[in-house]
């Protein structure tokens, strides 16, 4: 669908949605707003008692929900999900949520946006910035940002192979002052990489990298993720769609630790305080469908997992 003047397509919308098993009268946080799409299909579900907060940092996300979402049982937060616990702290929500959802990444319209600096295939300035009233844009951390950091940040969030020789370039062309504009970025990448993928931007690894750092992404999800257990009612569910492998390893490793018996002791002989699993995984990683991705091909990378609190 066409929604304010790009095409927005909710990912896994069904699938993420039937993993909450949401309950009529049940309180529900949508933690990344976008355009609604995951929010509608909440609201779709509740019955007149239950209760939807969705939350998001982009400002042109709060308008679009003011303006297309009427509704008495929905409210918007304006803010990072990072302060998850603190929203639900103020509404006396805490471990009365009964789901979850984070659909995590940027959404199609902030990519399709040249003016927000997402895209390496449009010109735009070097933001990158979830919320552009807040922080660093990107061309202000790679300004701030040293050689070595900027090669860590390559290789660590973007798995990128030549790290240090995109990282030199980048901070040659910053102290010269050329390196203004997403195409200036993508161009200068392109120009160094020994090897290029038919199937991929050679800049595709480096745009995500430094939006990740930029954005605190990892760091962010991690935090969340802690406080949703705080959150969560007994039996409320935890659905995460991610996008790429490190946001995925984030949530499989949370899952999985928080699903097991906890020796608090390890070395001791003698058994002294064991933590019993918060956490049960539902189901296997949910993926798109072919015909998703035949409709939607940003769905491509999409992983969805489930899990619900004991």
């Amino acid at each position: 669908m066409l929604e304010s003047g790009f095409n927005h397509f909710s990912v896994l919308l069904n699938e993420s949605i039937e993993g909450l098993n949401i309950q009529p009268d049940g309180v529900y946080i949508d933690c990344t707003f976008g355009r609604g799409g995951h929010s509608k299909a909440i609201l779709a579900a509740l019955g007149e008692h239950g209760r939807l907060l969705a939350i998001d940092q982009d400002p042109e996300a709060i308008v679009f929900a003011n303006e297309h979402i009427k509704d008495e049982r929905f409210e918007i937060q304006y803010g990072s999900f990072e302060a998850l616990k603190s929203y639900c702290e103020a509404r006396g929500w805490l471990g009365k949520v009964n789901g979850i959802l984070m659909d995590l990444g940027v959404s199609s319209p902030q990519l399709d946006d040249a003016g927000r600096g997402f895209s390496f295939m449009r010109e735009g300035p070097l933001d990158m910035r979830m919320n552009p009233e807040s922080g660093l844009s990107a061309k202000e951390w790679l300004e701030q940002v040293d050689e070595k950091t900027l090669k860590r940040v390559l290789q660590n969030y973007g798995e990128e192979r030549f790290s240090g020789r995109i990282a030199r370039v980048i901070k040659e062309e910053v102290a010269k002052g050329t390196l203004n504009t997403t195409l200036d970025l993508a161009e200068l990448v392109k120009q160094v990489s020994p090897k290029v993928d038919k199937n991929k931007h050679p800049a595709t690894r480096t745009f995500q990298a430094i939006r990740i750092a930029v954005n605190r992404e990892l760091d962010v999800l991690k935090n969340v993720l802690e406080a949703s257990m705080d959150v969560l009612a007994p039996g409320g569910r935890l659905s995460v769609i991610s996008f790429h492998s490190l946001e995925d390893r984030i949530a499989k490793v949370f899952i999985r630790d928080q699903s097991r018996v906890k020796d608090l002791f390890p070395d001791s002989p003698v058994l002294i305080e064991v933590v019993e699993p918060v956490l049960k995984k539902v189901g296997k990683p949910v993926f798109p469908s072919k015909e998703e991705c035949q409709v939607n091909a940003r769905s491509r990378s999409a992983v969805l997992r489930i899990a619900e609190k004991i």
